[in-house]
């Protein structure tokens, strides 16, 4: 139980309980199977950036014991967080293992069989033997950890074997090895010949284990026992202070410096030799401290986001995303965003229109200039491909391509080349700040006037993640906009000569680090002034993370004051909910389903006079302080109405909505009447719209 003396709950302990609300969907039998086995996928790839990132700071903060304590204001220090998140891990895992067993048991129903190289029949083994001789031998190099002085290096989230092999003669002569997987994604699960109307797949480590008298046939070994280990290493990028060095210098050194990382977790096969585990816990320096987790014989159940699809005999394909009502019949999206603001929803909304919008700046002859944002990116870029075709064509292109995106470091050192290879000039970002902001500016010169367009948007310009990824984006020619928006891009490219100038100047947007904070501290306290003269007065807030505890202060005096909140947040909420000081309770709840919810939306009933916005910012001190962000208030009337009717469905949300209560509990939320799953309702309430639309213009 969260004692209700802290000022706000511990922000790991309460991504843990977000963590838990994914593995609640792994655990609903309403979900579909092939959706049930994906969000154990999500939920291991959710843990394993967890200890990489979280649980690798708390080590560091350890180090400093009370005084971390301190400086953070945390009621507890370091070391005792990381015990507890030790103690709430292993509780999950455990349901992990239970909820894997009843998957199993549904796969088995629909004729889907995982098998072990224990139940090969004589033809599975013989596929197995060719397919390890023609497709895995060559990248099967067993590591002797014996004889080596020192452990070998192990690849951060690499699978490894640990192989315990033994004579039958002399089963106490034992000597030890480690072969890493080479498991990626698909290529983890191999499907094997199977009878009729049923599916055998085999993993890749067990392949191997089948094949290890083939591996180790020259040293005269009969008797074999391998089992699964993996390492989490510290994920943080070390950046030194050198001066003469670039950022890129930096960036590259400190990618190094990761692979290198201390362990921060280890997670072994509970059935494991008792000498091996002894021996590999014993080099790679781990203590009782450490995050040792026990498991079962599967580990890195992150691929399993990418388990075959085909083997399942029902399909639930996720229903295709539409085009905007205004982009419906309209030959060119730019036409449309001139003549008026265009608000898109993804993943209902086809992403398709940003991609065309770029398409069209590269080819039109009146366009001169390009500037925009980048975060992350898909693999196989299209915003960078319309992008390279405008600076084909003349046309001059910036990018702020931020290098220290957490995970994708190495792809955007490789965008970064191929986009100065075509011309594109690239900005590296600010010193010691992120640059999160979603921007785009398109400048074209007809008829001797300027015209300016662009958008502004929640999420990142990436057409993979914008198909399962909850975002709005804003298509908009608002001169006050776009007047910012160069303000911005005037920062970003002078940010030590500027020294924040540019962002200060900004009018309409609302950035940080300069105004965001205080804007919104004045939002809430216009509305705590209007709850004090009994007039109307409520905040509707919907983000991914609220941790900031300056503020969560400031919604707990709201709260205190009679002002009615209404909080979705998906991820990280380290705000109490329950308290006898306040008036109106808040209503606060997380939404996990199909489609990961990551915009961030906010509504200040302003005594009538509604102000909404949309934000690239989570409520964190990181977001409001360290980073450049901008969030966009929507002026446009209808804008603001369907944009609201979206936040309302979710507030209705009976089926996929948990209430965030100071227990942590992610109890569902109960309500009477009509069964409202939010995510399925704004689909057909948005393509209702579009519909409509589509047969108004036909009449």
């Amino acid at each position: 139980m969260v004692s209700e003396k802290r000022k706000i709950i511990v922000r790991d302990i309460s991504w843990l309980s977000f963590n838990a609300r994914v593995l609640q969907e792994a655990n609903d039998p309403s979900v579909p199977l092939r959706e049930r086995v994906r969000f154990l996928g999500i939920f291991s790839n959710n843990l394993d950036e967890f200890f990489r990132v979280r649980v690798a700071t708390l080590k560091r903060m350890a180090e400093f014991g009370d005084k971390a304590k301190e400086k953070m204001h945390l009621e507890k220090n370091p070391q005792q967080i990381i015990e507890q998140i030790q103690d709430i891990v292993l509780q999950q895992q455990n349901e992990f293992n239970r909820i894997w067993n009843d998957v199993q048991k549904e796969l088995k129903k629909e004729k889907i069989f995982l098998v072990t190289e224990k139940q090969l029949n004589r033809e599975q083994k013989k596929f197995v033997e060719t397919f390890f001789d023609e497709d895995v031998r060559q990248e099967v190099i067993p590591l002797m950890i014996e004889s080596a002085p020192q452990l070998p290096y192990l690849r951060e989230r690499s699978l490894y074997l640990a192989v315990a092999m033994s004579k039958k003669a002399n089963a106490y002569k034992k000597k030890y090895a480690l072969i890493e997987v080479p498991a990626k994604h698909k290529r983890r699960f191999v499907k094997l010949p199977s009878p009729a109307g049923q599916h055998h797949i085999i993993l890749m480590e067990d392949v191997i284990r089948h094949c290890l008298p083939k591996i180790f046939s020259f040293m005269g070994f009969d008797e074999y026992h391998a089992h699964i280990i993996k390492v989490t290493k510290d994920a943080e990028l070390d950046m030194d202070s050198d001066v003469s060095s670039s950022l890129i210098q930096k960036i590259e050194k400190g990618l190094r410096n990761r692979r290198k990382g201390k362990p921060v977790r280890f997670i072994y096969d509970k059935e494991i030799d008792a000498g091996l585990l002894e021996y590999l816990i014993r080099r790679l320096n781990l203590s009782r401290r450490d995050n040792i987790i026990p498991g079962g014989r599967i580990h890195n159940f992150r691929h399993f986001m990418d388990f075959p699809a085909d083997v399942f005999s029902t399909k639930h394909e996720r229903k295709k995303p539409f085009a905007h009502p205004l982009l419906r019949q309209s030959i060119r999206v730019t036409g449309e965003i001139v003549k008026q603001d265009m608000l898109l929803h993804f993943p209902y909304h086809s992403f398709d229109a940003v991609i065309e919008l770029l398409r069209e700046a590269a080819m039109d002859p009146d366009v001169r200039e390009i500037k925009i944002t980048a975060y992350r990116l898909a693999e196989n870029s299209k915003v960078i491909n319309a992008l390279v075709n405008a600076a084909r064509n003349g046309k001059q292109v910036t990018v702020m391509l931020e290098l220290r995106a957490r995970f994708d470091e190495e792809a955007n050192l490789e965008w970064k080349e191929r986009l100065e290879e075509e011309g594109i000039k690239v900005l590296l970002g600010v010193p010691d700040m992120k640059v999160h902001a979603k921007l785009c500016l398109i400048k074209k010169r007809t008829k001797n006037k300027t015209i300016q367009y662009g958008f502004v948007s929640t999420g990142n310009l990436n057409e993979n993640t914008s198909g399962v990824y909850g975002d709005h984006c804003l298509l908009t020619a608002n001169r006050k906009i776009m007047a910012d928006i160069n303000r911005i891009f005037s920062y970003l490219e002078h940010p030590i000569i500027s020294r924040l100038k540019f962002l200060r100047q900004c009018k309409t947007l609302v950035v940080s680090p300069t105004g965001m904070r205080s804007k919104l501290l004045h939002l809430i306290s216009n509305e705590i002034a209007n709850a004090k003269k009994g007039l109307p007065a409520s905040i509707i807030l919907k983000m991914n993370s609220l941790s900031d505890e300056m503020l969560i202060e400031k919604l707990n005096e709201a709260a205190r004051t009679g002002v009615e909140l209404k909080l979705i947040v998906r991820g990280i909420f380290c705000m109490f909910t329950e308290s006898s000081k306040f008036k109106v309770k808040p209503y606060s709840i997380s939404i996990v389903d199909r489609y990961l919810e990551h915009s961030r939306v906010l509504i200040f009933h302003n005594n009538g006079k509604e102000k909404v916005y949309l934000s690239s910012a989570d409520w964190m001190i990181r977001n409001l302080d360290h980073r450049v962000e901008a969030a966009v208030e929507i002026t446009n009337k209808a804008i603001q109405q369907e944009l609201k009717e979206c936040i309302n469905i979710q507030l209705k949300d009976n089926v996929k909505a948990r209430v965030l209560d100071n227990h942590l509990q992610n109890v569902y939320v109960q309500r009477k009447g009509k069964t409202i799953r939010s995510q399925v309702e704004i689909y057909n309430f948005l393509h209702q719209k579009m519909l409509k639309q589509f047969e108004t213009g036909r009449h």
